[in-house]
């Protein structure tokens, strides 16, 4: 066993390893993105938070994304510029802002999934059932990664 390999097992090459395997992985899914999407990674994530979650304020969607909320002002403003999302004022709080995902932005999301999820698909029908199976198994496992403090 070499020394690279045994390192893998332990947590911090376990860490190390599955590190750099997201990571290629993003870079890649990034690289397929819809050719009409000039989108930032952040402005995505946004839009992505807005479809799952619901109608967010900025605080919210900062602390999601970890920035500070004047940085999130900007990605909220531009989205709004290009038709993306909507700002409304809230109903309860006059003082908050609330943020939802346009039409326009649910369906530019929509082709932007569409590319990437197909060019995963061909990727995955490569993979050996018992392949997919861990894959599949393992999803759930790096998505709460991911959500950690």
């Amino acid at each position: 066993m070499t020394t690279q390999r045994a390192d893998t097992r332990s947590g911090a090459g376990l860490a190390s390893e599955l590190r750099m395997s997201v990571m290629r992985l993003r870079r890649r899914l990034v690289a397929e993105r819809d050719p009409g999407n000039r989108l930032s990674a952040r402005a995505l994530s946004v839009l992505w938070v807005l479809r799952r979650e619901g109608e967010s304020t900025v605080g919210q969607l900062a602390d999601h994304e970890r920035v500070r909320p004047p940085s999130m002002t900007r990605t909220v403003a531009a989205l709004v510029e290009d038709g993306l999302v909507c700002r409304r004022t809230s109903d309860d709080d006059r003082r908050q802002v609330l943020v939802s995902i346009s039409e326009q932005g649910l369906a530019m999301l929509a082709a932007d999934r569409r590319r990437r999820d197909a060019w995963l698909a061909r990727r995955l029908a490569e993979l050996t059932p018992d392949e997919r199976a861990v894959l599949r198994e393992a999803a759930p496992l790096i998505e709460r990664l991911a959500d950690a403090d």
